[in-house]
């Protein structure tokens, strides 16, 4: 690989799928070879574990990453409740600041592994505070985006919306993968090709509906990592 490739993983909405995704991308990374790390600056909702208190999403990044990593360098502001992250905060009498959070980003970034991945909190414009929001966060690293689209009823809009709010907010959105949650959903077909046609990126995946015991191992298969990589 000749350059540290690292992109911010934002989703439509809440429950896109980010973290699957991200570390569907990591494991698919991690078979060719190549080194990865993660950051998950806030996450919002714990659970004990053998290590204490964490964020799931923030200890499955850390199992998928080739780089041992802690789980605080991963995940800079921990939240106790499962809410918006603002919210959560405000009632921990916490302070979220875009600057500080993409400072601890960035002592990952330096670390230089061949792939990093620094997911978001919700969707594009989750707020930080009432001044700041995730967007600006990403904004301030200046690095592509790569957008995960939750299939299921309403996710034309959601995506279209925060494609354009990303180019908007002047970053590259460097592409999109479909994540198929709801097994379900009507139309899906058509529903993908719609958005292939209309979202102003590329598919960089297309993840199907997985009901199996290990689903970032099957969904990393259908992960191009030279698709990612030429990005």
């Amino acid at each position: 690989m000749s350059s540290q490739k690292i992109f911010f993983i934002t989703g439509t909405d809440t429950d896109a799928g980010k973290t699957f995704v991200s570390c569907s991308i990591l494991a698919a990374a991690n078979a060719q070879g190549l080194t990865t790390a993660a950051v998950k600056p806030v996450a919002a909702g714990v659970t004990e574990t053998s290590r204490g208190l964490h964020n799931d999403d923030v200890v499955a990044l850390a199992e998928n990453c080739s780089l041992e990593l802690a789980l605080d360098e991963i995940n800079g502001v921990c939240l106790n409740e499962a809410i918006a992250p603002h919210i959560a905060a405000a009632r921990s009498g916490i302070n979220l600041n875009a600057k500080t959070i993409a400072g601890h980003c960035r002592k990952v970034m330096d670390k230089k592994a061949d792939l990093t991945l620094i997911e978001g909190a919700g969707g594009w414009r989750v707020p930080l505070s009432h001044q700041e929001s995730m967007a600006d966060i990403a904004r301030l690293l200046e690095i592509p985006v790569i957008l995960v689209v939750s299939m299921r009823l309403g996710c034309l809009s959601h995506a279209l919306l925060s494609a354009e709010s990303i180019q908007a907010d002047g970053l590259e959105l460097a592409g999109w993968i479909a994540n198929r949650i709801d097994a379900q959903m009507p139309v899906y077909e058509e529903n993908v090709a719609t958005l292939v046609k209309l979202m102003p990126a590329p598919m960089l995946a297309e993840i199907p509906w997985i009901a199996d015991t290990d689903p970032v191992e099957k969904a990393s298969r259908y992960i191009d990592m030279a698709e990612i990589l030429a990005k």
